[in-house]
């Protein structure tokens, strides 16, 4: 009967319609417990309150509201703060199914305490973990739940949960890290671009107005930004909708197109200290992501596809991709490696002494803390960098406006102290 319940309470396609009830009752030692449940029907709720040892007293269904119903985005830091939780409670040897009720009754995010919850429904009903994750691909890749999968069936899944926290949590704060270096560049340029469209079209068209009653010739440099204005002021919203149109397009040429997107990772890797970034946190990730999978026995070449996509470049995707089809037809790591050309020479080397030592875990472990730690302090340096590099950009770009407006006062006043 319980596995009936169970099988019952499970989400279904149309899990959305599951219901929030709030209840008070009693625990097998009598003591009074309250709290919240999911489930379709209040019928089904009150089956699963017994199932845990509780015997309702009052049940009622959660009164929603305009806020309580709108749901936040589970983002990856949610899934790593997740997994953290997850392996903490396992490791303390609290049972699974409590593990996830725990965590998923007291998440602030609804979307994500419905997510862990409909797991720990499936999961009490005699699913595996690894087939209840899988049901959640947007949020539980395959890399995740390939270590899970190791773990089930090695008997570690505490371990491999606490290496999967690890992995989710480093490659939390290395993605943070780029989004710093990122930022910078583009708040320097969206900055300039918007100082200068607002002088083009509310500063110099009144400067023109000035011009006008000279009765003189402009100087060159002037009569260019003047008319920079008059085509910004007349075209801003035809300027306005192409960049938009632009970078829709370009997106969604990125999302569908492999080898756009590997084009576009190529160029980017070349750019100064940018690039630089971009490789040594590509090279983190294989790094990272390859050490964790070989250490939960997961196969090199079965490894090397999952890390293939965790690299975060097209670039290294592809070259990760190729190394799998050669380590699959007998070839070494390091060999596979040293063909592709991107791996400098220090990976390479320690690659060749993990596999002859088999601690190839060990040795990638040790390298992605050297390159996450080069990214922190190349992140920094770039800060550091961009700070009077903002002030250089923004004062060239104002004050050569500045300039074109003021010349011809000045062209004027020397014209009348020449009288």
């Amino acid at each position: 009967m319980a596995t009936k319940a169970a099988t019952a309470g499970a989400p279904k396609p149309a899990k959305d319609k599951a219901l929030i009830f709030t209840w008070e009752g009693t625990d097998r030692k009598g003591n009074r417990v309250k709290g919240e449940t999911r489930a379709g029907t209040i019928a089904l709720a009150r089956a699963d309150l017994r199932r845990q040892g509780i015997t309702p007293l009052k049940l009622r269904k959660k009164s929603s509201s305009i806020f309580s119903n709108r749901k936040k985005k589970i983002t990856s830091k949610d899934i790593a703060v997740f997994s953290r939780q997850l392996a903490t409670m396992m490791s303390a040897g609290v049972p699974m199914v409590q593990a996830f009720d725990i965590v998923g009754r007291g998440h602030n995010n609804p979307a994500m305490q419905e997510m862990i919850l409909a797991i720990k429904t499936e999961v009490e009903g005699g699913t595996s973990l690894t087939k209840a994750l899988r049901q959640h691909p947007l949020h539980f890749d395959d890399l995740f739940c390939n270590l899970v999968e190791a773990g089930e069936q090695a008997g570690v899944l505490e371990t491999l949960l606490d290496k999967i926290a690890t992995y989710k949590e480093k490659t939390e704060s290395l993605k943070s890290k780029i989004k710093k270096a990122l930022f910078y560049p583009a708040a320097v340029i969206v900055v300039a671009i918007l100082i200068t469209a607002i002088i083009m079209i509310f500063v110099i068209p009144q400067f023109k107005d000035l011009f006008s009653s000279f009765g003189a010739d402009l100087p060159a440099f002037t009569r260019i930004v003047i008319s920079l204005s008059d085509v910004v002021a007349s075209w801003w919203w035809a300027i306005l909708g192409i960049t938009v149109a632009t970078v829709v397009i370009a997106t969604n040429i990125w999302k569908r197109s492999p080898k756009f997107r590997e084009t576009l990772d190529r160029l980017l890797l070349k750019v100064p200290v940018i690039g630089m970034i971009m490789h040594k946190a590509a090279l983190a990730r294989f790094c990272r992501t390859t050490s964790t999978m070989f250490a939960a026995g997961v196969p090199l070449v079965e490894a090397l596809q999952s890390v293939s996509g965790a690299t975060g470049s097209a670039v290294y995707e592809q070259a990760v991709l190729t190394m799998r089809d050669d380590v699959a037809t007998g070839q070494s790591l390091t060999l596979a490696m040293r063909q592709q050309g991107l791996f400098p020479h220090m990976v390479i080397q320690m690659v060749t002494i993990g596999e002859e030592s088999g601690a190839l875990d060990d040795m990638l472990s040790k390298v992605a803390d050297f390159y996450e730690e080069e990214v922190d302090n190349a992140v920094d340096a770039l800060s550091s960098l961009m700070e009077p590099l903002i002030m250089v950009v923004l004062g060239t770009v104002v004050g050569g406006l500045v300039i074109a407006l003021y010349l011809p006062i000045f062209q004027l006043g020397s014209v009348v102290s020449g009288h």
